[in-house]
């Protein structure tokens, strides 16, 4: 008998929320979310909805998705991956370990989503369309020209086109012309429907996805074998080219909170404190001062502190990347 599974992708680290995020503690793992982890708000969210969880993550955080679950007395797959291989193989993992007739509902592990009775209602209907072939995404109707999102151009339920993350003058047009959605990162569709999908249109990810799968050992895969495999986002590998796909356009308050510009409108609906010129302190409860500035964020963490204009927030990930590539131990 076929099942709904909500497949929870956790293998992000949230380069763009360092210093709070580490490899050892990505960001869908901090518990600074009216004391949550987003990990955990997504299994919540979907459990009332799905028969099954699916949680594939890597080996390094694995442990941290089982600790949370054991919390909540939750059962769920495991599916450990060796090392990243992006999204296009992580899906073909779930969809691997499912029975061809079951219904996945992919989800990242770390997005805040409000709105219970439009969230459920666009997954009602996702669901729907899933059962008659079609692969399925979730558009999100903007609020703002932002530059971090990727955007969808569709027409009633068709997808037109996937944009890349635009920039400011794109994005303002996108609004203007009425037909573009933020791009979720949310998906939904049969098992069987997507590998068909995988296997026609990138067929080495599908071939090396497939043999990396079927020398699992208990839900973990092996890394000589995982390094074999294209390292392709869904968008690339399937979204972009099969014409299968369909469109949700969802009305539930959504974001990827990944920036701390997004992380500050969140924390400011939630009643969190700001001084008279819009500074947001994150992190420590010391006394902290700003003189002269306006809309500044100080980070604070017992190895490093960061201190940025809210507006630049997309460019911690290139602080991020510059630690990576000295190998610095303030990444872990």
């Amino acid at each position: 008998m076929s099942k709904i599974i909500n497949v929870i992708l956790t293998g992000g680290i949230g380069s763009r929320l360092w210093p709070l995020s580490r490899k050892s503690q990505p960001k869908q793992y901090l518990e600074i979310f009216e004391n949550k982890s987003l990990f955990q708000m997504a299994v919540e969210r979907n459990q009332d909805l799905t028969d099954q969880i699916m949680v594939v993550g890597n080996k390094d955080n694995c442990h941290l998705s089982r600790k949370v679950m054991e919390k909540a007395g939750k059962d769920y797959i495991d599916i450990v991956e060796s090392t990243p291989r992006n999204t296009a193989a992580a899906i073909a993992f779930a969809a691997l370990a499912s029975n061809p007739d079951d219904i996945l509902i992919v989800t990242p592990s770390d997005q805040v989503i409000e709105g219970d009775d439009q969230y459920k209602k666009a997954i009602l209907s996702a669901v729907e369309k899933a059962k008659k072939g079609a692969i399925v995404t979730f558009g999100i109707v903007p609020t703002k020209p932002e530059t971090g999102y990727g955007y969808i151009e569709y027409q009633n339920d068709d997808v037109i086109s996937f944009r890349e993350k635009p920039n400011t003058e794109t994005a303002k047009d996108f609004i203007s012309k009425g037909n573009f959605l933020w791009n979720s990162g949310m998906f939904c569709f049969k098992a069987s429907v997507f590998i068909e999908e995988l296997k026609k249109y990138t067929p080495l990810v599908y071939e090396k996805s497939k043999k990396a799968w079927e020398n699992n050992e208990q839900g973990k895969l092996d890394f000589d074998l995982s390094m074999e495999i294209p390292s392709i986002s869904i968008d690339y590998a399937v979204m972009e080219k099969s014409d299968k796909i369909k469109v949700v356009p969802t009305q539930f308050l959504w974001s990827d909170l990944g920036s701390f510009e997004s992380v500050y409108e969140y924390l400011i609906s939630k009643g969190y404190q700001v001084d008279e010129f819009g500074n947001m302190v994150i992190g420590t409860s010391t006394f902290t001062a700003f003189l002269g500035l306006k809309n500044t964020i100080f980070v604070a963490t017992p190895t490093a502190n960061l201190i940025l204009q809210k507006e630049q927030s997309q460019e911690v990930k290139d602080i991020y990347s510059r630690l990576e590539k000295e190998g610095s131990d303030l990444l872990n």
